[in-house]
């Protein structure tokens, strides 16, 4: 018929798209060492300024965990959006995300809220951060725009080895 409710398709997409308002930063800046060394792998941080979560990238939503969620690129790229620092503690509280493991989502589309007087209450920061979990294996290059952004916004492109 119209295709209406017919199961999205992932495509190739290498584009970067910010997951939040606010200011863009490098990895480096972060002050939780497992970002900032790059423990976990590359990527970029947001100093958010908004409350509405965006996929930071075209993939499927492959983990939902609280405060985190995870995609895979049709290329292959793992991405981690870590909404806020030891936000875990809070079990999901102020998280509201509305993705299900399994489902396609382009990058800029809206994935959830963030409740930030909560993080703040109880201590924690913002600072939300975009990683690339299997940089090491495939990640060849990433470039992104610094500075401030809005919500959606494509910051970039990652491309993979």
């Amino acid at each position: 018929m119209f295709g209406f409710g017919k199961k999205k398709e992932l495509v190739v997409d290498d584009s970067l798209y910010a997951p939040l308002a606010g200011q863009v930063i490098a990895i480096e800046e972060v002050s939780d060492p497992v970002f900032s060394k790059k423990i976990m792998g590359d990527g970029f941080a947001i100093e958010p300024d908004g409350n509405k979560i965006y996929s930071p990238v075209t993939a499927r939503v492959e983990l939902v965990q609280g405060h985190a969620l995870g995609f895979v690129r049709a290329d292959g790229l793992e991405v981690l959006l870590h909404v806020g620092i030891d936000t875990v503690s809070l079990k999901g509280a102020p998280f509201n995300f509305k993705v299900k493991v399994g489902d396609i989502v382009n990058g800029g589309d809206e994935v959830g809220t963030v409740d930030w007087a909560q993080v703040e209450a109880a201590g924690l920061m913002k600072t939300t951060m975009v990683v690339f979990t299997n940089s090491n294996e495939k990640l060849a290059r990433f470039d992104i725009a610094k500075g401030q952004t809005t919500a959606a916004t494509k910051l970039g492109t990652a491309a993979v080895k």
